[in-house]
């Protein structure tokens, strides 16, 4: 007589390793994806600051700093 269990492989428990491998690799996935935006939108530092940042290092000019920095200030 036989039972239902006669049939199991010993290897079943690997099918069980296929969708849990999924889930995992889906999960991380989306805790990647939202540390990344989190990290994008707390920045910290004002439009002002990086006005003054560019003037400093030299990518913008006394000209170029004061017209932004006006036009920021509407």
């Amino acid at each position: 007589m036989h039972t239902r269990f006669d049939y199991i492989d010993s290897n079943m428990f690997l099918i069980w390793l296929i969708p849990v491998a999924v889930l995992l690799v889906i999960g991380f996935s989306i805790y990647m994806i939202n540390k990344n935006n989190n990290e994008n939108r707390t920045s910290t530092e004002s439009v002002f600051d990086i006005l003054d940042k560019r003037y400093a290092n030299g990518e913008i000019d006394e000209v170029e700093y004061l017209r932004k920095k006006k036009a920021l200030k509407r």
